[in-house]
């Protein structure tokens, strides 16, 4: 029986949310899989990885400069060691590093390295440090790297035309969405799930799933809100997740008596009754790799407002399915979306565009993509 190994930076919030599925092909094509991540779990115990015969938990820190990581790649490094591995899988920009670097001798031996990329850290617009800093570490490890998967045209672009020394360099559609898990709802369904929630049938609902930091921008969102309350009296704008500026966008927000008017949920297990609820998904990001959030969006049906960062621009095409405005365009950003609250037939005609884009980025597709990178 292969053995592979998956590494990421952490379980619950990279393991558990993108990887179960391809981790069952696994399983069902006869590998044995071990998984290194560190646990991220508030209680240890609930830490119980689906299709995963053996876990390391080991304590990556995400800034790849932690002193901390030394640990984590000597321990990374004894279980590459001792376990023989056919397949190292890397994901996250940590995992990515420490793997490849860890894996060196083993690959004299034979056994292969893949990393995904779920987005460079230089980028088009990007600050001149990240190239300083990222750009020369991922060139040098692409020479110790046997399959390079990228998520978006940039990345794919910038590997290719940048001479990355990879064996083997893919664009795959990230990691796939369950069309069978999101999916559009009848004017009925809504209006129950409306019901169910306590939104009422003429609230104008955007929703917006991300960590609330920095770069997913939310300050965007609420000073857009800011401008339309007086056109738009009953828009309300549900902001999914949590993140270290929680506290200060709530505080922006009372500032600007937009209570009424914005809604922190925190983490949620309901993001597909909470898009399907919803009249239109909006996203600020500054950086993207291929936003998960904005597919599970596109397969509600959901026409969208984005900024135009990487990632964002491979999925909504500007008046296709969608608005693309320039980042920290707040004036254009809520024009946008006046534009699709004025208009039903836009609305339509976005939504139904959204059903077709996302038939390429479904689980199934990205699964066999995946299924012949590992046969070959």
């Amino acid at each position: 029986m292969k053995k592979v190994l998956i590494v990421a930076t952490v379980v619950k919030t990279h393991i558990m949310q993108f990887h179960i599925p391809h981790m069952k092909w696994l399983k069902e094509n006869n590998y044995e899989v071990h998984v290194c991540a560190r646990n991220d779990y508030e209680n240890k115990s609930e830490c119980v990885i689906p299709y995963c015969d053996c876990y390391y938990d080991i304590p990556f820190e995400r800034n790849p400069f932690d002193i901390k990581n030394i640990t984590a790649y000597k321990h990374l490094k004894k279980i590459i060691g001792i376990n023989n591995y056919d397949i190292i899988h890397c994901h996250t920009p940590v995992g990515g590093v420490l793997s490849r670097l860890a894996a060196r001798s083993a690959r004299k031996k034979g056994t292969k390295v893949i990393y995904t990329a779920h987005g460079f850290h230089f980028y088009k617009g990007a600050p001149i440090k990240n190239w300083i800093l990222y750009y020369p570490i991922e060139k040098w490890l692409s020479r110790y790297t046997n399959v390079l998967i990228t998520i978006n045209d940039e990345d794919y672009n910038c590997a290719i035309s940048k001479g990355f020394k990879a064996k083997k360099i893919y664009k795959v559609n990230g990691v796939g969405i369950d069309l069978k898990k999101f999916g559009p709802q009848t004017q009925g369904e809504k209006k129950e799930l409306r019901k169910h929630y306590g939104y009422k049938d003429e609230d104008f609902i955007l929703i917006n799933v991300a960590e609330l930091n920095s770069n997913k921008n939310q300050v965007l969102l609420i000073n857009a809100i800011n401008k339309l309350k007086d056109k738009i009296p009953n828009i309300k704008l549900l902001l999914v997740g949590t993140g270290p500026l929680k506290e200060q966008y709530e505080e922006l927000v009372k500032k600007l008596n937009l209570e009424n008017y914005v809604v922190f949920l925190g983490y949620r297990r309901d993001v597909p009754e909470l898009m399907a609820l919803s009249d239109i998904a909006v996203s600020a990001s500054k950086r993207e790799g291929l936003p998960v959030n904005v597919m599970e969006a596109m397969a509600t049906g959901l026409p969208l407002v984005v900024t135009d960062c990487r990632g964002n621009r491979d999925l909504v095409i500007n008046k296709e399915n969608g608005y693309v405005v320039g980042i920290d365009d707040v004036k254009k950003f809520a024009d946008s979306v006046e534009e699709l609250y004025k208009s039903e037939e836009l609305r339509k005609k976005y939504s139904q565009r959204s059903l077709e884009f996302i038939k390429h980025y479904s689980l199934q597709k990205v699964v066999d993509e995946m299924k012949k990178i590992y046969e070959n």
